[in-house]
C-alpha cells in the first residue's frame, strides 16, 4: 500500500476541529436541544392541560344540567296528575294535604307543595299548618291568572314569606272544567338545595357553578352571595341560541378570567354553567413546568461538567497521541479492540490478519483462518448480501455494515455484524486491503425477534371496536367475569337500536355506521369518568357493565341514554315515531344470580321484553315474572 495515498496521521487538526471547538459545539448543541425540548414540552403540555380542562368542564356541566332537569322533572310529573285532578274535582282537604305531604317527603328538593285559589289564598298545602299568606301579588300567580298557558313556570328566586329564604317556585295553572281560572298549583325549591349539592364538588375558592333561566335570571349560584353584576346580554343570546358551549370569559360574578362551560337542560328552559379560573385549570401544568425547569438546570449543569471532563480527556489524549504518532498504523489498529474481532482481507476476500478475540466469538484460532476466503464461513443464505456489500466498496471513505450468520468451530450458527471499509485507493487494485470489525449480535437479534413477536401479540389483543371507539366484544367478555367475581353489587345494561335493519335498508350502510357512531357517543358520554365499561356487543347491540351500581341507579343511566338518543332526532322511516330510538334491558346481581352468564341472560331477556312492549323503553329484569319472555328474542330481533 502506497503511504502517500493514506491520510496524513501526523497532521494536526485545523482549529475548526480542535478539541476545544468540538467541546464548545457539543455544549452549544446540547443547550439548544434542551431549551428547545423544554419549550416544546411546555407548549404541548399546556395544550393538553387546556383540552383536558375543557373535557372535564363539559362533562361536569352535562351532569349538573341533567341533575337540574331531573330535579324539576320529578316535580313536574307529580304536579301534572294533580292539575288534572283539580280540573274536575275538589278533593277533601285532609286527604289532598296528606297526598301533598307524601309527595314532598318523596322528593327532597321540595320545600312546600300546595294550591292557591283564584284569590291568592292557600287552600291546600304540604305544610303542617296551612299558611295564611296571600300570594295574589306574586308574578307567577299573575302570569297564570292572565294566561291560559298550562305549562310549567319556573320563577325567579323569591324571598319566601314562610321561611324568609330565597326560593324558586315551580307552578302550573289550574283550569276548571269550564276553562276558567281555578288557581295555581305550586311547589317550592329553596335555592340552598342546589347550593348544597354544588358545594359537594369541593372546587377552589374562585370556581363557580350557576343555575339560571334562559332569560338570564340567576336561580342559584355557588359559592353563594359572591356576585354583584347581571348576566351580560351577549351571554343571554348565546345560551338561547346554543344548547351547550365552552368559552374563556370574564366572570360577571367576581370579575376573574375563567374557562366557562354551559349546557341547557334537555326539557326545561334552564341552563347550568361551570366556571374554573385559568390558574386552577393550569395548576398541574405550572407545577410540571417548574419541575422541568429544575431538571433542565440539572441537565445543563451535567453537560457543562461533562464538557470540562471531556476537555481534560481531550488534552490527555492529545498528549498520548503525540507519543504514539510515529508508531505503525497497522499496530494501532490491532491494539484498539479487544471484544470485537479485527480482520484484514485482501481484495479477493482472503484473511490477512485476524485478532485473538475470534476464539471467543467463533471458537477458531486466528492462524487457522489466515489465507482462507472469508466467504467459506458465510451462511449460504447470506452470501449474496455479503458479496454485494464488498462490491460496493469503491471509495476508501465508504463504510459498509452487514449482518449475517456464520459457523462456529463446533458447527453451531451465530449472528455477527461486520463494519468494513477499504484501507487503500480503489484505483490501485493491487494495493487494496479491506479492514473490518466483527462482533457477535446473536443476543441482540434474539431480543429483536422477541420484541417483534410481542408487538404482533399486542396487536392481536387490541381491545377497541374500530367503528364506535367503544370497547369491543373481546374486552367485554374478559371484563364481565372479572367484575362479577369482584363485585357484590353490579348491574348490566343491554341495549339495541330499534328498527336498525330497516334504517340500514332505507338509508344505506354509511348512514348506518354514522348512526352507530352517534349512539356510541351518547353511551360514552353517559359512562365517562366512571368505572363503567361500555362495549359494542355485536351489530347494533351494546352492553354496559356498571360495577357498584344497583338496578334502580342503572335505570337512571339507561333512561338518560334513551332520552338523549331520541333527542338526536336521527330520521328513521322504519320506526313508528320516525326517529332512531333504543330499547334497554337491565339486570342487577342478586343473591340468586349464580354467575355472569345468568346476569347476561337476564339483561338479554329484559331487553327483548322492552322490544315486545313496543320498543323505545327500558325494562328491569326484576320486573319480569316467570320464563315466558324468552321467545321475544327471535320475534323482535
Amino acid at each position: 500500500m502506497d503511504p502517500i495515498d493514506l491520510p496524513n496521521s501526523t497532521a494536526k487538526l485545523p482549529k475548526l476541529f480542535s478539541p476545544t471547538a468540538i467541546v464548545a459545539a457539543v455544549v452549544t448543541a446540547m443547550s439548544i436541544f434542551v431549551l428547545g425540548l423544554l419549550i416544546w414540552k411546555a407548549v404541548e403540555a399546556r395544550t393538553t392541560a387546556l383540552s383536558q380542562g375543557e373535557r372535564d368542564i363539559r362533562n361536569l356541566t352535562h351532569s349538573l344540567a341533567e341533575h337540574a332537569s331531573h330535579s324539576v322533572q320529578a316535580i313536574d310529573v307529580a304536579m301534572n296528575a294533580m292539575v288534572d285532578l283539580l280540573k274536575y274535582q275538589k278533593p277533601r282537604v285532609d286527604r289532598f294535604n296528606a297526598a301533598l305531604r307524601k309527595t314532598a317527603d318523596a322528593l327532597p328538593q321540595i320545600r312546600e307543595i300546595g294550591v292557591i285559589d283564584p284569590d291568592g289564598n292557600r287552600i291546600y298545602s304540604s305544610a303542617a299548618e296551612l299558611p295564611a299568606h296571600n300570594n295574589a301579588d306574586r308574578g307567577y300567580f299573575i302570569g297564570h291568572r292572565d294566561s291560559p298557558d298550562a305549562t310549567l313556570h319556573i320563577s325567579e328566586p323569591l324571598q319566601s314569606r314562610l321561611t324568609g329564604q330565597p326560593t324558586i317556585v315551580l307552578s302550573r295553572r289550574v283550569t276548571r272544567e269550564d276553562g276558567s281560572f281555578g288557581g295555581v298549583l305550586f311547589a317550592t325549591i329553596e335555592s340552598s338545595f342546589f347550593d348544597k349539592f354544588y358545594q359537594a364538588f369541593e372546587f377552589g375558592p374562585h370556581a363557580g357553578i350557576t343555575l339560571l333561566r334562559l332569560d338570564g335570571i340567576v336561580l342559584a349560584h355557588w359559592p353563594a352571595g359572591k356576585w354583584s353584576k347581571e348576566v351580560s346580554a351577549a351571554f343571554k343570546a348565546q345560551i338561547q341560541q346554543d344548547r351547550a358551549g365552552y368559552t374563556k370569559t370574564t366572570s360577571p360574578f367576581d370579575g376573574r378570567v375563567k374557562f366557562l362551560g354551559f349546557e341547557r337542560a334537555s326539557q326545561y328552559p334552564i341552563v347550568v354553567t361551570v366556571a374554573l379560573p385559568e390558574a386552577q385549570v393550569l395548576a398541574a401544568w405550572h407545577q410540571d413546568l417548574r419541575n422541568d425547569l429544575f431538571v433542565a438546570v440539572v441537565l445543563m449543569g451535567s453537560v457543562i461538567l461533562f464538557a470540562i471532563l471531556l476537555g481534560k480527556e481531550f488534552a490527555k489524549r492529545t498528549k498520548v497521541a503525540r507519543m504514539l504518532r510515529e508508531r505503525e498504523a497497522r499496530y494501532r489498529l490491532l491494539a484498539d479492540n479487544i471484544a470485537d474481532v479485527v480482520i484484514l482481507l485482501d481484495r479477493d476476500g482472503r484473511f490477512l490478519f485476524v485478532s485473538q478475540s475470534v476464539e471467543t466469538i467463533l471458537g477458531r484460532k486466528p492462524d487457522d483462518l489466515i489465507g482462507k476466503s472469508c466467504f467459506e464461513f458465510v451462511h449460504p443464505d447470506h452470501l449474496a448480501d455479503v458479496a454485494k456489500a464488498t462490491s460496493e466498496l469503491t471509495n476508501w471513505t465508504t463504510t459498509k455494515t452487514v449482518e449475517f450468520r456464520t459457523f462456529r468451530a463446533d458447527g453451531s450458527e451465530v449472528w455477527v455484524e461486520i463494519n468494513f471499509k477499504l484501507a487503500g485507493h480503489a484505483e490501485d487494485h493491487h494495493a487494496i486491503e479491506v479492514v473490518g470489525v466483527l462482533r457477535d449480535v446473536t443476543e441482540r437479534r434474539k431480543m429483536e425477534d422477541e420484541l417483534n413477536a410481542l408487538n404482533v401479540r399486542l396487536s392481536e389483543l387490541a381491545t377497541t371496536d374500530g367503528l364506535t371507539a367503544l370497547a369491543n366484544r373481546r374486552s367485554f367478555d374478559s371484563a364481565l367475569p372479572r367484575e362479577f367475581r369482584d363485585r357484590e353489587l353490579i348491574s348490566l345494561i343491554m341495549l339495541d337500536i330499534d328498527h336498525f335493519k330497516g334504517f340500514n335498508d332505507s338509508q344505506g350502510h354509511q348512514a348506518g355506521d354514522e348512526c352507530l357512531k352517534r349512539v356510541a357517543r351518547v353511551i360514552a358520554d353517559a359512562t365517562s369518568n366512571t368505572t363503567a365499561l361500555a362495549a359494542r356487543y355485536g351489530g347494533e347491540e351494546f352492553a354496559i357493565i356498571l360495577p357498584g351500581i344497583g338496578e334502580q341507579d342503572a335505570m337512571k343511566v339507561a333512561e338518560a341514554m334513551r332520552l338523549t338518543v331520541r333527542s338526536l332526532a336521527i330520521a328513521n322511516p322504519a320506526a313508528r315515531r320516525g326517529v332512531i330510538s333504543i330499547s334497554l334491558g337491565i339486570a342487577g346481581r342478586t343473591a340468586a344470580t349464580t354467575n355472569e352468564s345468568e346476569l347476561l341472560g337476564q339483561a338479554d331477556l329484559a331487553l327483548y321484553e322492552a322490544k315486545r312492549r313496543g320498543r323505545d323503553r327500558t325494562v328491569l329484569a326484576s320486573s319480569l315474572a316467570g320464563d315466558d319472555h324468552s321467545a321475544g328474542r327471535k320475534q323482535y330481533a
